[in-house]
């Protein structure tokens, strides 16, 4: 005599209704363990992981790959004896969560763009990819599995040196299917895009004071706080501040009604080897900047490895995007749907200006862009936005 029970797509968070199966772990007919990962879903850019409420065996998928399904859905089947030792099943309502690849034996097609870049540094073919033992979850190929691949591959120095004669050219193509975290990114991009017109305004903010009391308390703060405080910190502190003067971009439009929010929640951009995630900062309006920074640097951990929770990347009202780690100057980002607005930030770079008692100074600039939804804002709106979030940003450094 056998039990059968329906495993479900739990509510991974409080407005997720809908999630997309990415890979199963196991296959029908396997055995599992309780608390064991049966299936990995995607929410938002973020991975959980749907574990078995029993042990038995897998005797039906009802999901497939790829498959968006909905909070409450039947996921699959696990079937189990009726004997006495075994435990009563235990609905699990906060599955692990893992920023992941999506790569396991079962879908080698996946590879993540820090592996790519790797393996095109090193000039790995995509079959050669194919081919490494992955070490990550799930059999994933990881950055450093390409590494060590890179390693045992090289030639060594005795050996003849490669031929100089011509080659034959080849018209090989790679064909790398968007999967999980990727296809939830181009989808939420093109929905964005096509439904909201997008405009942007360019401001240049100076932060040399800024600069110079990080510089001159990091060591004081650190000691007192335990926490790095950052250019984003005093940047997301203005953008809070600001806000509160423009409320419109903190906001959201549905159908005919725009939906202004009374707290503010900013999402930081945080780039991982599967792409770009946001988590979100809560209730900046309420939080100084030392518990922005706190925040901010505990967020950032997490996304890096691998720990946050759905939780941590829901319910934000305006985005913020650095394009300057990369050394890019200005950028035109698109708005993080449902949102209105998002903001970008540049390199920051030294240049010669024309102060106001008409001296001239070398000072640290920093191009901020305001890119915004325009059924919602106008252009005026978004410029007194901007001067605002300057203000505020200029004026920061002697507040701390």
């Amino acid at each position: 005599m056998s039990e059968e029970f329906h495993v479900k797509l739990p509510k991974l968070g409080e407005s997720i209704v809908s999630a997309t199966v990415v890979q199963w772990f196991k296959k029908e007919g396997d055995h599992v363990a309780l608390d064991e990962p049966l299936l990995e879903v995607s929410t938002d850019k973020v991975n959980s992981e749907i574990p078995s409420p029993m042990a038995g065996t897998l005797k039906k998928i009802l999901a497939s790959l790829d498959e968006e399904v909905q909070v409450g859905d039947s996921l699959a089947i696990v079937e189990r004896g009726t004997s006495a030792s075994t435990p009563e099943p235990q609905v699990k309502s906060a599955p692990q969560v893992e920023v992941a690849s999506v790569a396991d034996e079962g879908n080698k097609d996946f590879l993540s763009p820090g592996v790519l870049r790797i393996a095109a540094e090193k000039g790995i073919s995509i079959e050669a990819l194919k081919k490494i033992q992955g070490t990550g979850s799930g059999g994933r190929i990881t950055k450093q599995d390409v590494e060590n691949f890179a390693q045992k591959k090289a030639p060594c120095p005795l050996q003849k040196a490669p031929s100089t004669q011509p080659q034959t050219a080849t018209t090989e193509v790679e064909r790398l299917k968007l999967t999980g975290m990727r296809k939830a990114i181009a989808e939420n991009m093109v929905k964005s895009f096509y439904e909201a017109p997008h405009a942007t305004l360019i401001n240049e903010v100076d932060v040399t004071n800024v600069l110079k009391v990080i510089q001159d308390k990091k060591e004081e703060i650190m000691s007192r706080h335990g926490v790095k405080v950052t250019v984003t910190s005093f940047v997301v502190q203005a953008i809070a501040k600001a806000l509160v003067e423009y409320p419109l971009l903190n906001s959201s439009l549905e159908q005919d009604t725009i939906v202004v929010k009374k707290y503010i929640n900013v999402g930081i951009a945080v780039s991982i080897d599967q792409g770009l995630i946001v988590p979100v900062v809560k209730n900046t309006q309420s939080l100084s900047l030392i518990e922005i920074a706190r925040s901010i640097q505990e967020l950032s951990t997490k996304a890096r490895s691998g720990k946050l929770q759905p939780s941590d990347v829901v319910d934000g009202t305006v985005s913020l995007t650095n394009f300057g780690m990369s050394g890019v100057s200005i950028g035109v980002p698109i708005i993080r749907y449902p949102e209105v607005a998002i903001i970008g930030t540049g390199a920051i770079k030294k240049r010669v200006q024309v102060l106001e008692n008409d001296t001239m100074a070398i000072r640290s600039m920093l191009h901020i862009s305001l890119t915004f939804d325009h059924r919602v804002i106008d252009g005026m709106y978004g410029c007194g936005f901007l001067a605002s979030l300057q203000k505020h940003l200029e004026e920061s450094a002697s507040a701390i």
